[in-house]
């Protein structure tokens, strides 16, 4: 779990005040160096939404900026947390999370390129466009000889003012671009720290999985403050259906990130916040 250990501040928000963000990681480690897709974000009144960074690190500390990708590329609102993603055949994309204007409506649109640097330019095509009842974002997307899976956040619109409502889907894909919704991964519990929902931010295959970490808040006053915790596999070691661990969740750590590394060990990587209302992005090496 996050939050135990040291840290290092990896990327600060834009000003430190309340509802400026720096955060939602998706790492990916290639070719000997650790690439972070990551968001930032400016508050309603100051320009809602913000944009996507794209980042590279020969450490997994110090990140220097390749590419930025705005709102305005996708037609969107604002922009949360993206999925970056490195294929077989050794191309790039990135899955981001989009807010449909005008409205509590979210969708997942697809960058490919021959480089994270080429993501900027490349157009945008549907992956995930939601429905009329809910909207989809803040996917996490995993390769593997079962091929492509996705765990995605479903938000409930069928009822005005409590669109913050969440749940974890699971779906599946053999190209990473046509993909098939098979059910409920996670879900809230009643009466619970998790009540209001619980959505995936990390799955981890090898050791010391299978495990997946999760958001959950326990009521609508909770959205943006949300908790993390521990989730495994509620049947043998398949991650399509998930059950939370009864552990206390860490408090003020949203969007956790596992990269696990070639010598052993993890690096994490986290959203953050602080006591100014802002948030950062963070790492710690476990």
């Amino acid at each position: 779990m996050p939050g135990a250990g040291p840290y290092d501040v990896v990327a600060e928000p834009e000003k430190r005040a309340l509802g400026y963000w720096a955060g939602a990681p998706s790492a990916v480690l290639a070719d000997g160096a650790v690439w972070l897709a990551y968001r930032l974000r400016r508050p309603v009144g100051s320009g809602r939404g913000g944009w996507t960074v794209l980042a590279r690190s020969a450490d997994g500390v110090r990140f220097e900026t390749v590419a930025e990708i705005g709102k305005q590329r996708f037609g969107a609102e604002s922009l949360e947390r993206p999925a970056l993603v490195r294929t077989p055949a050794g191309r790039w994309r990135l899955y981001a999370s989009c807010a449909t204007p005008g409205s509590k409506h979210w969708r997942v649109d697809l960058l490919d390129a021959g480089s994270p640097a080429g993501l900027a330019a490349a157009t945008p095509r549907p992956a995930l466009p939601g429905g009329a009842r809910f909207g989809v974002k803040d996917p996490v997307i995993r390769l593997s000889r079962r091929g492509w899976r996705m765990w995605v956040c479903r938000h409930p619109l069928d009822r005005a003012g409590a669109e913050d409502r969440m749940s974890t889907v699971y779906a599946t894909s053999p190209d990473g671009v046509a993909w098939t919704v098979r059910g409920t991964a996670l879900a809230g519990r009643p009466g619970r720290w998790d009540a209001r929902g619980a959505r995936v931010t990390a799955v981890l295959t090898g050791e010391p999985g299978p495990a997946a970490w999760y958001d959950g808040r326990a009521s609508a006053a909770e959205n943006f403050a949300e908790r993390t915790g521990l989730a495994v596999p509620a049947a043998g070691v398949d991650l399509a259906a998930l059950r939370a661990v009864d552990t206390e969740p860490v408090d003020g750590i949203r969007y956790l990130d596992v990269l696990a590394l070639p010598g052993g060990g993890h690096r994490l990587y986290y959203e953050a916040t602080c006591p100014d209302g802002s948030h950062e992005l963070r790492t710690e090496l476990r």
